[in-house]
């Protein structure tokens, strides 16, 4: 594997933290890439593996939010999920509700074995749809001392049910018969097959798009070559696994560690954090950022209640 040494962030690059590019295998065989941010001095250091959104790459979003926290102390992993961005796996751009679970395991596999980090000082972050494989993660993996979700997506939820649950019955059966006959045709020609380019508007679309697309597709923001929602697009049969798979089904079981969940108050999204709070014993938190969208915790610095996620892990890890 080679990794891009070059700095290709979208966000500058901080000098009060030290930073290094490794690689990883989780329990699949899949091989991760991912950034590493130290903080100066000597450790051993509490940690914070992190990931997300979902179809972007560990060089946005979540890149942003791991220097972040290194420069107030903690040792931080931003990773790209399996079949995406660095990271290893065939077919590409493809997602799994299991393996990118299981891909937040691996690396805190990778933390606990450093020698400056502390593993029973280990927590993770996940944001927008990596946020629900993060919670996920933490009912699974008892190393996980704490967790939080950032403008959190429950994938499965959505891809099964639609927005607000508007899908009906009849119309995830059809969506499911389509997909099933689309195996076929994938087979047949030995390649999946993939949507359309993602966020290429046409007009008319929701608000939410066009935010998401404010984001992703601006060179100046948060546009990335390798990141799905930038310019390329999921496999045709990517929703199969999450309609079929619910994340959160066992969101009770992360206590009695603790779990914070921050969303924007006007994020169209911002129902899956109130159902997750509203399914998760105690102790938990759930932080309503005012006026905020859904895409600006992904990168506006006045929005992300660093101060809120940093006491947090401070207290709990």
């Amino acid at each position: 594997m080679e990794l891009t040494q070059d700095w290709d962030k979208t966000f500058p690059k901080s000098d009060k933290v030290d930073h290094k590019k490794v690689t990883f295998t989780n329990r699949y065989g899949i091989t991760l890439a991912a950034d590493v941010y130290t903080p100066k001095g000597d450790g051993p250091f509490a940690a914070i593996a992190v990931s997300g959104p979902f179809g972007a790459v560990k060089e946005q979003s979540s890149g942003l939010y791991a220097q972040t926290m290194a420069e107030r102390g903690f040792l931080t992993l931003a990773f790209d999920a399996s079949y995406t961005g660095e990271s290893g796996g065939e077919p590409r751009n493809v997602a799994s509700p299991d393996i990118n679970t299981e891909d937040f395991s691996a690396a805190v596999d990778f933390l606990g074995i450093q020698d400056n980090v502390d593993r029973e000082k280990i927590g993770v972050l996940g944001i927008c749809g990596f946020g629900g494989m993060a919670l996920n993660a933490a009912a699974v993996d008892k190393r996980i001392k704490a967790v939080v979700a950032s403008t959190m997506y429950d994938m499965s939820h959505v891809m099964s049910k639609g927005y607000f649950d508007s899908t009906t019955p009849e119309q995830r059966a059809e969506a499911l018969e389509q997909l099933s006959l689309q195996r076929w045709e994938d087979a047949k020609n030995g390649t999946p097959a993939y949507g359309p380019i993602s966020l290429e508007l046409q007009g008319g679309e929701p608000d939410f798009v066009v935010q998401y697309a404010a984001y992703y597709k601006d060179t100046n923001r948060g546009f990335h070559p390798r990141a799905i929602n930038s310019n390329a697009s999921w496999t045709v049969t990517n929703p199969l696994s999450f309609m079929n798979m619910p994340l959160l089904t066992y969101i009770d079981e992360i206590s009695p560690r603790p779990m914070l969940l921050v969303h924007g108050e006007n994020a169209h999204s911002r129902y899956f954090s109130e159902n997750a709070y509203k399914a998760a014993a105690e102790p938990k938190e759930l932080v309503i950022v005012p006026d905020a969208t859904h895409t600006d915790l992904y990168d506006q610095m006045d929005k992300i209640p660093f101060d809120k996620i940093i006491g947090f892990f401070s207290e709990n890890l």
